[in-house]
């Protein structure tokens, strides 16, 4: 099938080959080797990370690296008291298979990067977003997807970190009254040893493979 002319490039079926690979590669990871990242590669993928859309073009995302020992302190204390407070809504079995999974890199990962969205900002004077506000906070959720294939391209993994009071981090991270907290991300280079396309989750018995994640509704 032929394609009118332009400027915008073609992706050979070698390439779409690799991006498929690249999201079957795109996992959460919880292990994380503590060698630092080389200097600029963080702002490179955060540079890359805001090509993602967004609502208006509002560009909402904030990504606050967190370096400061004290706050990580108070992250790393803050999921701790989620996780056992998470523990106590299963049931024996349930709880200790909770008990053996790894659920954070938080000690690890030589880079913290919080993600917020400023439900504040002026950018794209309100377009697309009065009926459906929570779009700019969707548009976040974009940036990080792009940021995390960008790393995995880059061999660095991320780690979500949801097990958390986002409230209690907003403080202890200080931000701004009009920012929400919409991710806490570990980031750094996977162990070898657990770095796989299953998802940990699978590996560690949590949950089977989804037989068909495919979910194409016509209505």
């Amino acid at each position: 099938m032929s394609h009118p002319a332009s400027d915008s490039p073609r992706f050979d079926p070698a390439f779409q080959d690799h991006l498929e690979t690249l999201f079957r590669w795109r996992r959460d990871i919880r292990h994380f080797r503590t060698d630092p990242l080389p200097a600029g590669l963080l702002e490179d993928l955060v540079r890359q990370a805001a090509l993602a859309p967004s609502v208006g073009n509002a560009q909402p995302w904030r990504f606050v690296s967190v370096a400061d020992p004290a706050r990580r302190a108070a992250i790393t204390a803050n999921f701790e008291r989620e996780t056992t407070a998470a523990r106590a809504t299963y049931d024996e079995t349930r709880a200790a298979a909770y008990d053996r999974l790894k659920l954070e890199g938080l000690r690890e990962a030589p880079v913290h990067l919080a993600v917020f969205c400023d439900d504040a900002t002026d950018a794209g004077h309100g377009l697309g977003r009065r009926t459906m506000p929570e779009t700019l906070r969707y548009s976040v959720v974009g940036a990080i997807q792009q940021f995390w294939l960008a790393a995995r391209a880059r061999d660095v993994a991320v780690g979500w970190v949801s097990i958390l009071d986002p409230e209690a981090a907003h403080r202890d991270l200080e931000a701004p009254a009009s920012w929400t907290l919409i991710a806490y991300l570990c980031v750094g280079w996977p162990a070898p040893e657990t770095d796989s396309e299953t998802p940990e989750l699978v590996r560690a018995g949590w949950q089977g493979p989804v037989e068909d994640a495919r979910r194409l509704f016509i209505w």
